[in-house]
């Protein structure tokens, strides 16, 4: 009976725990967001936070295992024990915090509105009455969207992923799109594709739904594995790690004031 009882304690502790005790960490990501996280042609994530995760699970003496799922689902996924962390530009709002628990700041993530050159929108609800505005589906942008500007005469319009929202833009379907600054200007504006378009308007700032910055979104029971993570965020922002991954696709600080 004491044996049994031991076995099962340890059992237990080690599901506490959780799959990084075993040396693993799984980070869940939503690949369409260049230059944070997106494919390679062979297939490969790449992107800032892959670099971030990746240098984050060397630090805790781990390895990184990544988990594509659709952005609007990642919350309940990291609930279900899909993966152990998001890590996907994710903004640390008053919402999500209800849900989850977050690691340390990894980034500041403003957010603006883009169209045509020459439109002359701007990210208010006069400008854009009667107007198509694309957003990626679970993110802050569609619940800024939502909330202010939809029942006031926006049609705001919600789209699997950030390629769909861009794909549309072009094609002539959207009159603007609303997103994360950082990945308009990197993986869109700067690209082929985004020729023609440009920021409409200044950042959109409302910090209720908004937010300040992105982190890694965690279970809230999972404190050691926030311990260990804050710890290697410190550490490569210490130590100039950060800063080197930083500039492999930046020209400008993307973390912001601490």
């Amino acid at each position: 009976m004491k044996k049994t009882c031991f076995a099962l304690s340890a059992v237990l502790l080690a599901a506490s725990v959780g799959a990084h005790a075993a040396g693993v960490i799984r980070f869940g990501v939503d690949a369409s967001y260049p230059p944070f996280e997106s494919k390679a042609q062979n297939g490969s994530l790449v992107g800032f936070d892959i670099d971030l995760g990746n240098e984050i699970c060397k630090r805790v003496q781990a390895k990184c295992e990544w988990v594509e799922n659709d952005f609007d689902g990642m919350i309940p996924a990291l609930k279900a024990k899909k993966f152990d962390g998001i890590l996907s530009s994710m903004s640390m709002t008053e919402q999500r915090m209800k849900e989850v628990a977050f690691s340390d700041k990894l980034f500041n993530t403003p957010t603006r509105m883009v169209a045509k050159v020459g439109s002359g929108l701007k990210p208010t609800v006069a400008s854009l009455a009667g107007k198509r505005v694309g957003v990626e589906q679970g993110t802050i942008q569609e619940t800024y969207a939502k909330t202010y500007w939809a029942p006031k005469g926006v049609e705001v319009v919600s789209y699997k992923d950030q390629n769909q929202v861009q794909a549309d833009l072009v094609a002539g379907r959207l009159d603007a799109t609303l997103q994360d600054a950082v990945e308009a200007s990197e993986g869109f504006l700067k690209k082929p594709e985004g020729k023609g378009f440009a920021f409409a308007g200044a950042n959109v700032v409302d910090q209720k739904t908004l937010g300040n910055g992105a982190g890694i979104g965690l279970r809230k029971e999972d404190t050691a594995l926030r311990a260990q993570i804050n710890k290697a965020i410190a550490g490569m922002l210490k130590d100039g790690t950060y800063k080197h991954l930083e500039k492999k696709y930046f020209d400008f600080d993307v973390y912001g004031a601490k």
